[in-house]
C-alpha cells in the first residue's frame, strides 16, 4: 500500500510529488494530461514586489528563499534548465513614481528595488516604451513552467496514471483509500478549478480567472534576460521569440483563445514596444484563484486521508514550494499548517 494518491497533472500536483520524493514519503500520480491547460501555458513569472501599491508581495522572502532551493533541485533530478533569475525593468509615467520607488527602496523594499532611478535608457532597451525613466527589481525571474511539467512527468513516469480521474471509484475507508485496483493511506486533490467537478471539495470558494497570453516574434527587441512590465509583462523565451501577457475574466472559464482577448493582448504590446512584431500562438488557462487570494491546503472536515492542496492562483509558482513542503512537515511532524491557507478557514462552507 502506498502513501499518497495524487490528483492532477498540473504545476501543484508535479510540487507535491517532488516534496513527496525527497521525504520519501510514497505516491502514485492520477490526471490527464490535456484537462486542463492553466500550467502549461502560464509564464511562471515570480515577482517579490505589488505595483499597484510598491508594495512587498506577501511573505516574498520566505517562498523566493524556498523556490530557488526547489527549482534548482528539481533542475537536477530531471535533467532540464528549468529557472532564470531576471531582473524586472518597470517604466514610470509620473514623477511621482519615482520618488516612492527611491523611499521604498531604502526602507521596506531595500532587498528587492533597486534604489538608483534610471533615467536614460540604453540601447538594449531602444524599442521598449520608457519616457520618464525606469526602475529595477532585483529577485524576480521565472520558471520554464511546461518544462518542468515535461521533465517531472519523464522523472515520475513509473509513478503516473494517465487517466482521468473517476471520484465516483474513489471508496474511502478508515485508515486508506481505494481507487479502482489502487489501495493507498492517503489522497491528495490538486485539481485547480476542476476541483468544482469534485464532490468532497466542491465546497472550497475558489475565484477562477481565465487568463489568455501571447508568444510573439519580435528580432528588433534585444533586452536579454530581464522582464519590461508595463501595464502587462514582456519576457523573452528564446531567440527573438516574447511571451507577453496577460488577460484576466471572470465570466468565461473556456479554455478557448478569445477575440476580446487578442484585442487585448496586442493593445498591451503595443503599449509595451515601438518595434514590429508578429504573433506565434495565443493560448488560454484558467487559473485556480481562491476568494481571499491564498491557498487553500489540508483535510477534508470529515475525512482526515482526504486531503486538498489548491487556490495558488497567479503566484503558483512562488507558492507551490514553500507550501508543499508546509503539508509535508504537517503530515510527518503534525507541524501547524500556515493558518492562511490551511482549509479550516472554509470548514463552515460544507454541507452537512
Amino acid at each position: 500500500m502506498i502513501d499518497f494518491i495524487i490528483v492532477g497533472r498540473g504545476l501543484a500536483a508535479k510540487t507535491i510529488a517532488h516534496t513527496f520524493h525527497k521525504h520519501g514519503i510514497s505516491f502514485k500520480i492520477i490526471g490527464d494530461n490535456s484537462l486542463s491547460a492553466c500550467s502549461k501555458v502560464a509564464a511562471g513569472i515570480w515577482n517579490p514586489v505589488v505595483f499597484k501599491r510598491l508594495t512587498k508581495s506577501w511573505m516574498a522572502e520566505e517562498f523566493i528563499a524556498c523556490l530557488t532551493t526547489f527549482y534548482s533541485e528539481c533542475e537536477k533530478q530531471i535533467q532540464k534548465k528549468i529557472i532564470t533569475q531576471r531582473q524586472l525593468i518597470k517604466p514610470f509615467t509620473e514623477d511621482q513614481e519615482k520618488d516612492l520607488w527611491v523611499k521604498k527602496a531604502n526602507a521596506e523594499l531595500k532587498n528587492f528595488l533597486v534604489k538608483d532611478v534610471h533615467i536614460n535608457t540604453t540601447p538594449q532597451l531602444e524599442h521598449l516604451k520608457i519616457s520618464n525613466g525606469y526602475g529595477v527589481v532585483e529577485k524576480s525571474g521565472n520558471l520554464d513552467v511546461a518544462g518542468f511539467l515535461e521533465g517531472s512527468s519523464f522523472f515520475f513516469k513509473e509513478h503516473i496514471i494517465n487517466e482521468i480521474f473517476d471520484h465516483k471509484s474513489l471508496k474511502i475507508q478508515e485508515g486508506d483509500v481505494v481507487y479502482k485496483d489502487l489501495k493507498a493511506k492517503n489522497i491528495i486533490f490538486c485539481e485547480g478549478h476542476l476541483v468544482k467537478d469534485n464532490y468532497l471539495f466542491n465546497w472550497i470558494p475558489l475565484k477562477p480567472a481565465k487568463g489568455e497570453i501571447l508568444t510573439i516574434k519580435a528580432p528588433k527587441l534585444n533586452f536579454g534576460s530581464s522582464i519590461f512590465n508595463r501595464n502587462g509583462f514582456l519576457m523573452e523565451i528564446g531567440a527573438g521569440t516574447y511571451r507577453t501577457g496577460a488577460t484576466y475574466a471572470w465570466d468565461d472559464l473556456t479554455e478557448q483563445p478569445t477575440e476580446n482577448g487578442l484585442a487585448e493582448l496586442k493593445a498591451k504590446v503595443e503599449n509595451m514596444i515601438s518595434c514590429d512584431y508578429s504573433i506565434v500562438s495565443h493560448d488560454a488557462g484558467i487559473r485556480p484563484s481562491s476568494s481571499d487570494r491564498r491557498p487553500i491546503v489540508g483535510p477534508h472536515p470529515k475525512h482526515p486521508n482526504v486531503f486538498v492542496f489548491n487556490g495558488l492562483g497567479t503566484k503558483g509558482v512562488m507558492l507551490a514550494p514553500f507550501f508543499s513542503e508546509n503539508f509535508v512537515h504537517f503530515y510527518l511532524q503534525k507541524e501547524q499548517l500556515n493558518p492562511e491557507v490551511d482549509v479550516q478557514r472554509f470548514y463552515r462552507l460544507e454541507p452537512v
